[in-house]
């Protein structure tokens, strides 16, 4: 069979993706293909759907201008403008600004001074644009160990975002729920990382220790609020974290999110259907 789908990943990829192997048995109109390759002709897919492309944070202006060129001669999954916004994490100010409750979050530009109240605490320091926790340091009554990695950051010409920690997520984790065609498919808990220790096998993002777990009603009704205001994606996954408020959003994942397929039972077989649905 002639594939239809490209199953985007990038050529830095050592092994395929947990999610990948899981997902292609059940998906023979699809293949395995790399943004980053130039020798792949775009256009002889009907779909296009990105997935591990999780070296664009160091190369976001091509990413961008590739995902363009992608969509000018096929369709682009999840789609362009949705890409654009959701690579950089000041879309949390939109949803903030749409009453969904989120992190609270201080942005600091490069060339911007960061509030000196901000540096202060128990908090988290790390780019805007960034997966796979690159770029984020955990501070606790650090103010000067905090500048000095707003400056780094900036460095890099990178924008910095700055949040407190919610130690709540050393105990209970960090849920994320995962949202198919825009049907909740399943829920994943994650432990803390940054509280933990990182390791990188991939070298491309930190390992991570997941497994399935049933949402609380706080949590699928917090999800769901975000989810309705979406429409058209072919995969969300709603990122939430403990507070003494209840579940607060921490990231929207629209643009090439673990969907964790292997921690529900049928999870794979769902998203192959999701994924073959947008042949139709």
């Amino acid at each position: 069979m002639t594939a239809r789908i490209a199953i985007v990943t990038t050529v830095e990829m050592p092994v395929p993706d947990a999610d990948e192997e899981l997902l292609l048995p059940h998906l023979p109109e699809a293949e395995l293909v790399s943004w980053d390759d130039p020798a792949v002709e775009w256009s002889a897919y009907e779909v296009v759907i990105l997935r591990s492309t999780w070296n664009y944070t160091e190369h976001l202006a091509d990413f961008l201008a590739w995902a363009e060129r992608v969509s000018a001669v096929t369709r682009l999954v999840n789609p362009l403008e949705t890409v654009r916004w959701n690579t950089d994490k000041r879309y949390l100010l939109d949803l903030a600004g749409r009453g969904v409750p989120t992190v609270p979050t201080t942005f600091v530009a490069p060339g911007e001074t960061a509030p000196p109240e901000s540096l202060e605490g128990h908090i988290v320091v790390k780019p805007s644009v960034g997966a796979g926790s690159w770029g984020a340091k955990m501070l606790k009554d650090d103010p000067a160990g905090a500048s000095a990695h707003v400056a780094e950051l900036h460095a890099g010409g990178r924008t910095a975002m700055i949040q407190p920690y919610l130690s709540a997520v050393d105990t209970a984790g960090e849920t994320a729920l995962i949202y198919l065609n825009g049907e909740f498919s399943h829920a994943a808990r994650k432990a803390a990382i940054l509280s933990q220790g990182m390791s990188w096998s991939t070298g491309l993002y930190a390992d991570e220790k997941v497994m399935g777990t049933e949402a609380t009603p706080a949590e699928r009704e917090l999800a769901d609020f975000v989810v309705a205001g979406l429409e058209g994606l072919a995969y969300i996954r709603v990122d939430l974290l403990p507070s003494d408020d209840g579940p607060v959003l921490l990231e929207l994942e629209l643009t090439e999110p673990s969907l964790f397929l292997g921690v529900s039972d049928g999870a794979p077989e769902r998203a192959a259907a999701a994924f073959r649905a947008l042949l139709d």
